[in-house]
């Protein structure tokens, strides 16, 4: 159903996608009533704004995650690119292999990871999870999602490190029973100690539930890791994702991943949405299997914003699509701010090889956009801001919606995208739109933005870039 709405509307076989969906919105607002439509595309859970929590430094997510993996009695499932193999990963771990709960055989632990980041390096995230295996394997289960599009002769000579520019498992989400952290950040020491990112922590049964289905789906077709690091296939996995005929594997994971939001979504949405002042909707993208929920969503937000509002956009790297490029000056009427790091607040300054040039490619691709709103007239509604922190790197990403002449958001956009290539056709993504008519948490999407936006300054897209640089985007901008 989404793929077919969506590709209705690319092809132009109708105007509005919506018109032939009956679907109710919970909003009582003129402010929120303005994403009534988000109805008919996503899952809507309703919550109350109490359980909704902002946290906004790393060092906090760590020891959250410390202490939910030390206290979880029921589920755990830790969705993530990657597990870092430092100290403070292995302690992570070892609160996972001591949890009574666990050693006592009542609670599940699901681990989703990326298969090539994963196993890169001798040491690598399977090393450090492979105790936990071995403790014991009859509750937890990790499953390595591997892109169907690293196969034959690009995957047995690609180098590692390169070999990930094909496609990854990118989604991050935490669970702890009843209880999801939704973020940006990877389980890796940077983003336990300095490295900005965004962090939501939400009490809400349906909406774990979800994503844990969606996981679990995810790992239908995913390779699956044993306690003496051996790989295999699933035990549900109708087709290999790097061996036989890719589009059979594509068309397989797709359908399983689209009927799944759509029965999602027609389930969640039959519910009474009375009693709550906060609404959560899931959105999902994994474009190299033809989903682009989240694409779609996200495009529909920035264009229909309407004159006198405000969007903060925020991204780790900025890489902006065309699509989204175009919307921002053609057709979006609102006041966009867009914040990304500064090259010295950028994860790749000092890389070595290619990547030590990742920070200045992503300040051209900056300077070419600037070049362009200000050519059409835009330059006094778009503005972009550059974070720096000394010894900080940069990973926020997201979105603030703020009503015409109101002083805070009523919506945020929260999750692993960057609204950049990659995202929408490459990786595996999940945001939250939450959309939320109470004061006080939306006070505090506010704070949460403005603390970011105070660490920034206005860009400075004028650089020296080197001339390999440009040949460098012009060749290979949609792979980072």
């Amino acid at each position: 159903m989404i793929r077919r709405i969506i590709n209705s509307v690319i092809e132009g076989t109708i105007q509005n996608p919506h018109e032939s969906l009956i679907y109710s919105h919970p909003f009582t607002k003129t402010d929120t009533s303005h994403f009534k439509w988000l109805s008919s595309v996503a899952p809507c859970f309703p919550v109350s704004s109490k359980n909704v929590q902002i946290i906004t430094e790393p060092k906090q997510f760590y020891e959250t995650l410390i202490q939910y993996c030390t206290t979880a009695s029921e589920r755990i499932t830790l969705v993530s690119l990657y597990l870092g193999v430092g100290e403070l990963e292995n302690k992570l771990v070892t609160a996972l292999k001591t949890n009574q709960h666990f050693k006592d055989k009542k609670l599940k632990v699901n681990i989703l990871l990326d298969y090539v980041r994963g196993s890169r390096d001798k040491q690598n995230s399977r090393t450090v999870l492979q105790p936990l295996l071995q403790s014991n394997e009859t509750n937890c289960t990790v499953s390595l999602y591997h892109t169907p599009h690293l196969r034959g002769l690009l995957k047995k000579y690609m180098p590692n490190r390169f070999n990930e520019i094909v496609g990854l498992q990118h989604m991050k989400l935490y669970i702890f029973d009843d209880t999801i952290i939704i973020s940006g950040a990877n389980l890796s020491n940077d983003y336990f100690t300095n490295r900005q990112d965004r962090y939501f922590v939400i009490q809400d049964r349906k909406l774990t539930d979800f994503y844990c289905g969606l996981v679990q789906r995810v790992q239908n077709f995913s390779l699956k890791m044993d306690k003496d690091d051996r790989i295999s296939l699933s035990a549900n996995c109708k087709a290999c994702p790097y061996k036989g005929n890719k589009n059979n594997f594509i068309e397989y994971a797709g359908d399983l991943i689209e009927q799944y939001l759509e029965d999602s979504r027609r389930e969640q949405n039959t519910i009474q949405f009375q009693g709550c002042d906060t609404w959560i909707f899931p959105t999902v993208q994994m474009g190299q299997l033809g989903i682009e929920h989240d694409s779609y969503v996200t495009e529909k937000i920035l264009a229909e914003a309407p004159r006198n509002s405000y969007l903060k956009i925020a991204t780790g790297y900025f890489n902006l699509t065309s699509q989204y490029m175009n919307t921002l000056i053609y057709d979006t009427q609102a006041n966009c701010e867009i914040l990304m790091a500064h090259p010295k607040a950028n994860g790749f300054l000092g890389a070595k090889g290619i990547a030590g040039g990742i920070p200045y490619a992503y300040s051209l691709i900056a300077k070419k956009f600037k070049e362009l709103y200000e050519k059409k007239n835009q330059g006094t509604r778009i503005r972009l801001f550059e974070y720096l922190k000394n010894g900080w790197t940069y990973h926020a990403k997201g979105l603030w919606y703020y009503p015409p002449n109101s002083q805070f958001p009523c919506m945020t956009i929260i999750g692993s995208p960057n609204f950049g290539e990659r995202s929408v056709v490459r990786d595996l993504e999940t945001q939250l739109v939450i959309v939320t008519e109470n004061t006080e948490l939306q006070e505090h999407l506010h704070n949460e933005c403005i603390q970011l936006y105070n660490r920034s300054q206005i860009a400075h897209t004028e650089r020296k870039i080197p001339l390999w640089i440009n040949i460098f985007v012009f060749l290979f901008r949609s792979y980072f």
